[in-house]
Protein backbone atom coordinates (compact mmCIF):
# COMPACT_ATOMS: atom_id res chain seq x y z
CA UNK A 1 0.00 0.00 0.00
CA UNK A 2 1.26 3.45 -0.85
CA UNK A 3 0.10 7.06 -1.08
CA UNK A 4 0.79 9.27 -4.08
CA UNK A 5 -0.11 12.73 -5.22
CA UNK A 6 -2.10 12.88 -8.45
CA UNK A 7 0.88 13.63 -10.65
CA UNK A 8 2.14 10.62 -12.57
CA UNK A 9 -0.61 8.29 -11.36
CA UNK A 10 -4.16 9.64 -11.54
CA UNK A 11 -5.31 13.22 -11.94
CA UNK A 12 -8.30 14.25 -9.82
CA UNK A 13 -10.20 17.26 -11.18
CA UNK A 14 -11.46 20.15 -9.05
CA UNK A 15 -15.08 19.00 -9.47
CA UNK A 16 -14.20 15.46 -8.34
CA UNK A 17 -12.31 16.82 -5.33
CA UNK A 18 -15.28 18.98 -4.35
CA UNK A 19 -17.82 16.16 -4.67
CA UNK A 20 -15.69 13.54 -2.87
CA UNK A 21 -15.05 15.97 -0.01
CA UNK A 22 -18.79 16.72 0.22
CA UNK A 23 -19.59 13.00 0.44
CA UNK A 24 -16.87 12.40 3.03
CA UNK A 25 -18.19 15.31 5.07
CA UNK A 26 -21.69 13.82 5.26
CA UNK A 27 -20.77 11.01 7.63
CA UNK A 28 -18.05 8.42 7.90
CA UNK A 29 -14.87 8.62 5.91
CA UNK A 30 -15.49 7.99 2.20
CA UNK A 31 -13.33 7.42 -0.84
CA UNK A 32 -13.64 6.33 -4.44
CA UNK A 33 -12.25 2.95 -5.51
CA UNK A 34 -11.34 2.73 -9.19
CA UNK A 35 -10.47 -0.50 -10.95
CA UNK A 36 -10.21 -1.95 -14.43
CA UNK A 37 -11.86 -5.26 -15.30
CA UNK A 38 -12.03 -7.36 -18.42
CA UNK A 39 -15.32 -7.06 -20.27
CA UNK A 40 -17.56 -4.34 -21.59
CA UNK A 41 -18.15 -3.72 -25.26
CA UNK A 42 -14.53 -2.69 -25.89
CA UNK A 43 -12.52 -5.31 -23.98
CA UNK A 44 -11.85 -3.50 -20.68
CA UNK A 45 -14.21 -1.56 -18.45
CA UNK A 46 -13.86 0.95 -15.66
CA UNK A 47 -15.40 0.15 -12.30
CA UNK A 48 -15.94 2.99 -9.83
CA UNK A 49 -17.31 2.30 -6.34
CA UNK A 50 -17.87 4.72 -3.49
CA UNK A 51 -16.72 3.10 -0.25
CA UNK A 52 -17.36 4.29 3.29
CA UNK A 53 -16.31 3.32 6.79
CA UNK A 54 -12.91 2.48 8.13
CA UNK A 55 -10.28 2.72 5.42
CA UNK A 56 -8.36 -0.52 4.92
CA UNK A 57 -5.85 -0.68 2.11
CA UNK A 58 -4.70 -3.93 0.56
CA UNK A 59 -1.03 -4.61 -0.09
CA UNK A 60 -1.33 -3.70 -3.76
CA UNK A 61 -3.56 -0.63 -3.24
CA UNK A 62 -2.35 2.84 -4.11
CA UNK A 63 -4.10 5.87 -2.64
CA UNK A 64 -4.11 9.02 -4.72
CA UNK A 65 -5.06 12.00 -2.58
CA UNK A 66 -5.68 15.60 -3.55
CA UNK A 67 -6.91 18.24 -1.09
CA UNK A 68 -8.58 15.64 1.10
CA UNK A 69 -10.23 13.69 -1.74
CA UNK A 70 -9.14 10.05 -1.75
CA UNK A 71 -9.08 7.64 -4.67
CA UNK A 72 -7.90 4.04 -4.21
CA UNK A 73 -6.71 1.93 -7.11
CA UNK A 74 -4.99 -1.45 -7.14
CA UNK A 75 -1.54 -1.62 -8.73
CA UNK A 76 -2.69 -3.81 -11.64
CA UNK A 77 -5.50 -1.42 -12.57
CA UNK A 78 -3.16 1.55 -12.19
CA UNK A 79 -1.06 0.15 -15.04
CA UNK A 80 -4.10 0.68 -17.32
CA UNK A 81 -4.95 4.07 -15.79
CA UNK A 82 -1.55 5.77 -15.49
CA UNK A 83 -2.08 9.45 -16.31
CA UNK A 84 -5.88 9.21 -16.60
CA UNK A 85 -8.25 11.76 -15.06
CA UNK A 86 -10.94 11.13 -12.44
CA UNK A 87 -13.71 13.65 -13.05
CA UNK A 88 -17.15 14.37 -11.61
CA UNK A 89 -19.75 15.46 -14.15
CA UNK A 90 -23.40 16.43 -14.06
CA UNK A 91 -25.72 15.81 -17.01
CA UNK A 92 -29.48 16.10 -17.41
CA UNK A 93 -30.07 12.40 -16.75
CA UNK A 94 -27.22 11.52 -14.40
CA UNK A 95 -24.30 12.70 -12.33
CA UNK A 96 -21.25 10.80 -11.22
CA UNK A 97 -17.55 10.18 -11.35
CA UNK A 98 -15.95 9.01 -14.56
CA UNK A 99 -12.53 8.31 -16.05
CA UNK A 100 -11.45 10.61 -18.88
CA UNK A 101 -8.31 11.35 -20.88
CA UNK A 102 -6.78 7.92 -20.35
CA UNK A 103 -3.51 7.88 -22.31
CA UNK A 104 -3.47 4.05 -22.12
CA UNK A 105 -6.87 3.77 -23.85
CA UNK A 106 -7.62 3.63 -27.53
CA UNK A 107 -11.16 3.79 -28.77
CA UNK A 108 -14.01 2.77 -26.53
CA UNK A 109 -17.74 2.92 -26.23
CA UNK A 110 -19.79 6.09 -26.50
CA UNK A 111 -20.81 6.01 -22.82
CA UNK A 112 -17.14 6.02 -21.73
CA UNK A 113 -17.47 2.94 -19.53
CA UNK A 114 -15.25 0.62 -21.57
CA UNK A 115 -12.11 0.98 -23.65
CA UNK A 116 -9.46 -0.76 -25.73
CA UNK A 117 -5.85 -0.85 -24.57
CA UNK A 118 -3.42 1.11 -26.72
CA UNK A 119 -0.66 -1.24 -27.77
CA UNK A 120 2.83 0.23 -27.95
CA UNK A 121 4.55 -1.64 -30.75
Amino acid sequence: ASVESGEGSLVITDTAVTRLREIAGEGEEAWLRVSVEGGGCSGFQYKLDLEEGELSMGEDDVMVERDGAKVLVDQTSLEYLQGATVDYHVELIRAGCRITANPKAEGGCSCGASFNIKLDL
